[in-house]
């Protein structure tokens, strides 16, 4: 759903033309600047959302755009309060508005030209998305599971114990606390690797094998090592 947003945004901004309002490029930029071949973010702006992973929305105005779209998109969506004293704002209430004001207005673009017609396409729809999801980062990686089975077990003698999943949950608000002070990471960072984590340890099945507070602890500490760590990889130059 995540990239369906984002593509929905594509669609929206060029069925309604709304590159070329002067107040869509003060916003966002031109859609006629070249794509780079590769983008190095900044994991600390705040001036962009944060949706699809590799901060694509630091690689082109129209990435931009559509990020910022797909953040506004989503259900019960708390952006107000999220990315308030944020840059982001400003874009995030623009597209707001915008979407108010084409409320019932027909889209201007009506051509039926068709881009890429089936009859010329050697993929099928499963390997397109696969490209797509494997491209946007969308599943959850098994590059911390490792880490995830010191802290955790998959043991049948803790079978009775609580899911991994559902005690870094339960535990989220308090860990996210923990890092964000030991490492002075953003909790936009944090909360993308707990996700991620939390995904991976319902994947496969952990659970917890100690004490709370000791497993909280172990796992805190290994989220703060990758928090640091996910920072300083994102500062390279990401290829499109």
């Amino acid at each position: 759903m995540r990239i369906l947003r984002h593509e929905a945004g594509h669609a929206i901004q060029h069925g309604y033309r709304l590159h070329r309002r002067p107040s869509y490029q003060r916003i966002f930029g031109k859609s006629s600047t070249k794509y780079p071949t590769s983008y190095r973010p900044n994991p600390a702006s705040r001036q962009f959302v944060q949706h699809l992973r590799a901060y694509y929305a630091q690689a082109h105005p129209d990435e931009d755009f559509a990020e910022t779209f797909a953040v506004w998109m989503q259900p019960r969506a708390r952006w107000r309060k999220r990315y308030q004293g944020w840059g982001a704002l400003k874009k995030l209430e623009y597209v707001d508005e915008l979407m108010e004001e084409l409320r019932g207005v027909r889209a201007p673009v009506k051509t039926r030209a068709r881009v890429a017609p089936i009859s010329q396409l050697s993929a099928t729809l499963r390997e397109y998305y696969e490209e797509k999801r494997a491209f946007y980062a969308v599943d959850f990686p098994s590059t911390y599971d490792r880490e995830l089975c010191r802290v955790f077990s998959t043991s049948s003698t803790f079978a009775h114990r609580e899911l991994a999943s559902r005690f870094i949950t339960r535990h989220a608000k308090m860990i996210r606390a923990l890092v964000t002070r030991w490492t002075g990471e953003s909790e936009f960072t944090v909360d993308q690797l707990l996700h991620d984590m939390i995904g991976r340890s319902r994947v496969l099945k952990l659970r917890v094998p100690g004490p709370d507070e000791r497993v909280l602890l172990d796992f805190a500490g290994i989220l703060a090592v990758r928090s640091v760590h996910f920072l300083y990889r994102r500062r390279e130059s990401i290829p499109l």
